[in-house]
């Protein structure tokens, strides 16, 4: 567990502990995995995972070879980037007959990115 004399030194420290107080509450089955985000200062990855059989269903990243080559147009672009990324992972699930999940933040705030990347899993077709 992290020491609470820890917790201040770190802004990394402080997301693994939110990530881990939301992971006690949120659990994804097979009928209903669950999705996980991971943001990093230039990329966003999502996962969906089963809990249950404990294994990645399927993955995206920014840096995957899908996505690898994306321009967006726009002000902001690695919003514009994390919102492709939760399209194509919402139709790659939707071929594999995924059809809702649990949304899993990863402590991160549902604010920007993360809050693209949902939208984007939302407009392709993903409920949660």
């Amino acid at each position: 567990m992290i020491k609470s004399s820890q917790m201040r030194k770190s802004r990394e420290l402080q997301r693994q502990r939110r990530h881990l107080r939301i992971r006690n509450k949120v659990r994804g089955t097979a009928v209903r995995p669950r999705l996980v985000v991971f943001r990093s200062l230039k990329n966003i990855e999502g996962q969906i995972v089963d809990d249950d059989a404990k294994r990645t269903v399927l993955g995206v990243s920014t840096v995957g070879p899908d996505l690898r080559e994306f321009s967006a147009e726009g002000k902001n672009r690695r919003v514009e980037q994390s919102f492709a990324a939760g399209k194509l992972l919402a139709e790659k699930a939707r071929a594999q007959g995924i059809e809702a999940v649990v949304f899993d933040r990863g402590g991160y705030k549902y604010h920007g990115r993360v809050k693209a990347f949902a939208d984007g899993a939302r407009e392709g077709g993903l409920k949660f």
